[in-house]
């Protein structure tokens, strides 16, 4: 019992701690998050805020100084997938980078298939990732709430997995992707209008640093 009440403690002071990072720069951010405890408390943040790529994201991180360079390289990332594809929403996450597509640009209802406009978008952020190799890519794909759960969670797959086949065919490394479907049980919006219901039939991008760069920005900070 001691252990688990130690265990929520330190995910709650974690919590405690990002809810007060917007004043901080990226090496203030990494330095909080990394007394935070990686990946158990990323799932524990993640539950608390109802989405569990901010989860997996913040249980990637290296903090630190490390975790403030790593920090500025998203930055820099970031800028140019906003840049490149106006119509993405691009959020910067601690040590990583959400990107969700316009749901118009992706998939109609109970559709997995990319559409021509989708693969051009998709072609846009490829040559972007192709520049910035030191990274790893989950793929996770979503659905509205409407049809039967099981239905909804193999659908979210299938738009996950043909996202991912496209990148790869468009130059990114297998070895760089991973894919998650959440089916309908991670809404970014309301299920309550066709318009919301049509951008939660989505797929994220969650881009964190791969093990080179977390190696590279340890050297640098002095923290090997």
């Amino acid at each position: 019992m001691k252990k688990f009440v130690k265990a929520i403690l330190s995910g709650t002071a974690c919590i405690i701690l990002i809810a007060g990072c917007k004043s901080m720069n990226n090496t203030q951010k990494g330095a909080a998050i990394g007394t935070g405890g990686g990946a158990a408390v990323g799932a524990v943040i993640g539950k608390a805020a109802g989405n569990a790529g901010l989860g997996a994201i913040i249980g990637a991180v290296v903090g630190g100084t490390a975790g403030g360079l790593i920090g500025n390289k998203m930055d820099k990332q970031a800028k140019e997938i906003k840049q490149e594809i106006p119509d993405a929403n691009v959020e910067r996450v601690e040590e990583g980078i959400v990107v969700e597509f316009n749901s118009e640009i992706l998939f109609g209802f109970d559709k997995s298939d990319l559409s021509d406009a989708s693969k051009t978008e998709l072609k846009k952020l490829t040559t972007i990732l192709n520049k910035y190799p030191d990274t790893d890519l989950e793929i996770a794909g979503h659905t509205d709430s409407q049809g039967a759960a099981d239905y909804n969670q193999k659908l979210s797959e299938r738009r996950a997995t043909a996202v991912a086949d496209y990148i790869v065919s468009a130059g990114v490394a297998k070895s760089r992707v991973k894919t998650k479907g959440y089916g309908e049980f991670e809404p970014r919006y309301p299920n309550d209008t066709d318009a919301n219901m049509a951008k939660n039939r989505r797929v994220d991008f969650l881009i964190t640093a791969n093990e080179a760069m977390k190696n590279e920005a340890k050297k640098e900070a002095g923290q090997n």
